[in-house]
């Protein structure tokens, strides 16, 4: 098996390192990017999605739900409501797949206007700093490093 001689990526939710699916804002506030995707489904001026959208939505708003749901204690009603939305399947059909991306996106408000008003966030404590793991190209040369100097010692040992 022959590895990769770029540089991996990590895709952490936990970490927040980095993010999947090419999420452009991966430092920013969860609470903002969760508002900016509700706001594409319930603003004034959103267009009715089109149905590969409707998935994408519902996608992104699930995962908003886990985001937001690690910053608020477990047993939080709006979040047993939004966790119970974001685990039942998207629906066939025209209307009841707009319908259930619009509750989702209702119950993700509720979460992030709890957020909001009760500061959870705040009373976590902080993170500690991730621990720094070498890349694989660096292994690779310590190793390449490691062995040439066994091969050097060998070659410069007397033979009997």
């Amino acid at each position: 098996m022959r590895l990769s001689l770029a540089p991996r990526r990590a895709f952490c939710q936990r970490s927040g390192q980095g993010r999947s699916l090419g999420d452009p804002g991966a430092g920013r506030d969860q609470a903002v990017s969760a508002t900016e995707t509700v706001t594409l489904v319930l603003g004034e001026d959103s267009p009715v999605p089109e149905t590969a959208d409707v998935e994408d939505l519902v996608l992104r708003l699930r995962g908003h739900v886990n985001q937001l749901g690690t910053l608020m204690p477990s047993q939080e009603p709006a979040l047993l409501r939004a966790q119970q939305l974001r685990s039942v399947g998207l629906p066939e059909g025209y209307l009841p797949s707009r319908v259930h991306l619009v509750r989702l996106a209702e119950a993700t408000q509720e979460l992030i206007a709890k957020i909001r008003l009760d500061d959870f966030g705040a009373s976590r404590p902080a993170r500690r700093l991730a621990r720094w793991t070498p890349q694989i190209n660096v292994l690779r040369g310590a190793v390449f490093a490691v062995a040439l100097t066994c091969l050097v010692w060998a070659a410069s040992v007397p033979r009997t």
